[in-house]
């Protein structure tokens, strides 16, 4: 399948350490999307990427609730909150982005979960779609109409990013092979995956726009 990439961005979710092996909230194999997305961003003219940037008081992590533990739901800001460990602390070393991959194309960074108050998982919006990064209006500007969207992790903020991109009018593509899902419960990156189709999020393996 020949893929257009004119008008098109490579959107790289939260590519951080802590998401990573032998972070605070790794992603088995988070790993494995960097060499794949280092190989995609030689075929992208227009690369923008997300940064979970929490402080260090976020509302979402458990340590800051007296006697709860990650995985816990408790209500924030009027929604309902899964409690994280502390991770993507704002000028933390698990903040940064993984060390391999490259920077050097990328036109912009959005940073989100700035606010203690509320969750952000989408590069778009924070939970309650009160707090908006710009990033929408930014690629708009752009003239971009297609969001290629790889990342960690697939159940969570890759997929509120697509679903996003997906409401605001922008066609969107998961590249399949370029995200990993948590799992807290196993079977919720194969949920992720349905929900985002559902929606119109289109799936697309790397392949197709490396040939």
């Amino acid at each position: 399948m020949a893929v257009n990439l004119k008008n098109s961005v490579l959107l790289i979710v939260d590519v951080q350490n802590d998401f990573l092996p032998g972070g605070a909230l790794a992603v088995n194999r988070g790993d494995e999307v960097v060499p794949v997305i280092n190989t995609l961003q030689e075929k992208f003219d227009f690369i923008v990427a997300t940064q979970d940037f929490h402080p260090a008081d976020h509302g979402s992590f458990a340590a800051n609730h007296s006697g709860k533990n990650p995985g816990e739901l408790i209500e924030l800001d009027g929604l309902t909150q899964i409690l994280w460990p502390v991770h993507c602390v704002q000028g933390s070393e698990g903040a940064e982005f993984h060390e391999d991959l490259n920077p050097i194309k990328w036109k912009a960074i959005f940073q989100k979960g700035r606010n203690p108050a509320i969750d952000s998982y989408s590069g778009f919006f924070d939970n309650a779609r009160k707090g908006d990064t710009g990033l929408a209006d930014f690629l708009q500007n752009e003239g971009i109409m297609n969001v290629f969207v790889t990342g960690l992790a697939q159940d969570y903020c890759v997929k509120f990013t697509a679903l996003d991109s997906v409401s605001l009018g922008f066609h969107t593509y998961l590249i399949t092979d370029a995200t990993r899902a948590v799992n807290l419960n196993p079977k919720d990156g194969e949920a992720a995956l349905a929900e985002m189709q559902s929606a119109g999020v289109k799936f697309i393996e790397s392949t197709a726009i490396l040939d």
